[in-house]
C-alpha cells in the first residue's frame, strides 16, 4: 500500500499575522494585512497597495551572522521553517540526516536582496557588492538555507511555477514521502516587494491599481480589475503518516491527491487546463467531487480568469455546488507562498470546522456561478478540501487534502 504524506507541522508568516495561530485568529475573523506600501513611498507606481508583512524583525529569531547573507524571504522561509518544526515536535537532530528533504517553491528569489547589491554596483563600483549576491538571489536559496540550517541532506529540490509552485512543492514532497524518505520540509515564501519586484510584477498587467483597501483586490466580482501583491508564506513539515503515528505526532491531515497541468498556447483551439488538473487531483485522491467539502480558490482577481475558474469549478461540481473561499484577500497574492499558505488554511478549517470568508465581494458576477463564502467564516465541517493555484504562463495545480481519520 502507498504511504500517505501526513502533515505534521505548520509555520506561517503572512500580512495579517506572523506565526500561526496569529495568522488564523486573523483569518477567522477576516482581518486584512493589506495596506499602502510602507518600506518605501509608492506613489509613482500605479499600484501603491500590497500584503506587506509588518513587525516582523530577522534578528529577533536568526543569529546575526546569517542576516548579510541572506534575503527577507530566506529570513521569513528559515523562521517558518523552525516554528513548523517545532510545531510537529519534530528535532532534526534525533532523525537520519539523509531521510529528511527539503522541497520548496520560488516565483522570484531574493528580489530584496540583488536590488540593493545592484544600486551598490551602479553606484560605487563591483568592489562594494556583496559576495553573499552570488547565492541570495537565486531561485533555489530557501530549500538550500533550511537544508543547512537543520542537516537535512536528503532528497531536495525547488519549483518555479509562480503562484502554482507551492502546491508543486507539495506535491513533490509527497513524491519523496512515498519513495521512502521519512521526513520533508516543503512550501513556498516570497517576498517581491521591492521597487524591481513590484516593477517585475507590475509587467503582468494582473495588477489592481485601486487605491482604497476597502475595496481593491475582490475576485469574482463585476468590479475586478486585478489583485494585490504580498509577502510572506508557509512551510509545511510531511512524514510517512505510519512515522507520524508511530512517534505520537498531532496530524492536520495528509495529501491525499494532487495533479498538475499546462493550459496550451493561444490560438490552439483547446481550454485552459484548471478542470483536467482538479479532476485529476480527485481521480489520485480517490474522491468524487461530491466528497469535496470546501474549495479554496486561486482567485486571480481578474475577470477573464475569474470567469475561466468558475467555470471549471462548475463543470466538476455544478454551479453553486460546493462552498468556495478565497482568503488570500485578506493578504494578497504571494506567489510562491500562496498556494503552501492556502493549504495551511485548509488544514486549519479543518481542525477546527470554521471556513474563512473572502473580502469585498459586494457584487458577484452572474458568470461566476460559486457558493462563494462572502464577509463572514462558514462553521461547517471540512473532512476534505480541494485547493487550487494557477501561476502566469499557464501553470495549473490542484491538490486534494484529507483530515484524519478519528482515533
Amino acid at each position: 500500500m502507498t504511504e500517505s504524506a501526513a502533515v505534521t507541522g505548520i509555520g506561517v508568516i503572512a500580512p495579517n499575522g506572523l506565526g500561526t495561530e496569529e495568522f488564523w485568529t486573523a483569518t477567522q475573523k477576516g482581518i486584512s494585512g493589506i495596506e499602502r506600501i510602507s518600506r518605501y513611498d509608492p506613489a509613482s507606481y500605479p499600484t501603491r497597495l500590497a500584503g506587506e508583512v509588518t513587525g516582523f524583525e530577522a534578528g529577533e529569531y536568526l543569529a546575526s551572522r546569517l542576516l548579510p547573507q541572506t534575503d527577507r524571504m530566506t529570513q521569513m522561509a528559515l523562521v517558518a521553517s523552525d516554528w513548523a518544526l517545532a510545531d510537529a515536535d519534530l528535532d532534526p537532530a534525533a532523525v537520519p540526516e539523509f531521510d529528511m528533504g527539503v522541497v520548496t517553491a520560488s516565483a522570484s528569489g531574493g528580489f530584496e536582496f540583488a536590488q540593493n547589491e545592484l544600486q551598490k554596483l551602479w553606484s560605487k563600483g563591483p568592489e562594494y557588492v556583496s559576495a553573499y549576491q552570488s547565492f541570495a538571489w537565486f531561485y533555489a536559496v530557501n530549500t538550500g538555507q533550511i537544508s543547512i540550517r537543520h542537516g537535512m541532506r536528503g532528497p531536495s529540490g525547488v519549483l518555479v511555477t509562480d503562484q502554482a509552485g507551492g502546491l508543486d512543492a507539495l506535491g513533490h514532497a509527497r513524491r519523496h514521502i512515498r519513495k521512502g524518505t521519512g521526513v520533508v520540509v516543503s512550501g513556498g515564501v516570497d517576498a517581491s516587494l521591492p521597487p524591481w519586484g513590484l516593477v517585475s510584477l507590475l509587467s503582468t498587467g494582473r495588477l489592481s491599481p485601486t487605491d482604497d483597501p476597502a475595496r481593491a483586490y475582490a475576485p469574482f466580482d463585476t468590479s475586478a480589475d486585478g489583485h494585490l501583491p504580498g509577502e510572506g508564506g508557509a512551510i509545511l513539515v510531511l512524514e510517512r503518516e505510519s512515522r507520524a503515528r508511530e512517534r505520537g505526532a498531532r496530524v492536520y491531515g495528509t495529501v491525499a491527491g494532487y495533479a498538475a497541468t499546462f493550459d496550451p498556447g493561444p490560438g490552439s483551439g483547446r481550454g485552459p487546463g484548471l478542470r483536467r488538473a482538479i479532476e485529476t487531483a480527485l481521480a489520485d485522491a480517490r474522491v468524487t467531487p461530491g466528497a469535496i467539502d470546501v474549495v479554496f480558490a486561486d482567485a486571480a482577481g481578474v475577470r477573464d480568469l475569474d470567469r475561466a475558474e468558475a467555470a471549471a469549478l462548475s463543470a466538476v461540481f455544478g454551479p453553486n455546488g460546493v462552498p468556495v473561499t478565497a482568503p488570500k484577500t485578506m493578504t494578497g497574492r504571494l506567489y510562491s507562498g500562496a498556494a503552501s499558505l492556502d493549504t495551511a488554511t485548509a488544514l486549519l478549517a479543518m481542525r477546527d470546522g470554521v471556513v474563512p470568508p473572502t473580502l469585498r465581494v459586494t457584487d458577484q458576477a452572474a458568470d461566476c456561478a460559486i457558493d462563494l463564502v462572502r464577509d463572514t467564516a462558514r462553521e461547517m465541517r471540512v473532512n476534505h478540501a480541494l485547493v487550487v493555484a494557477r501561476g502566469h504562463g499557464g501553470f495549473n495545480a490542484a491538490m486534494v487534502l484529507r483530515a484524519p481519520a478519528a482515533d
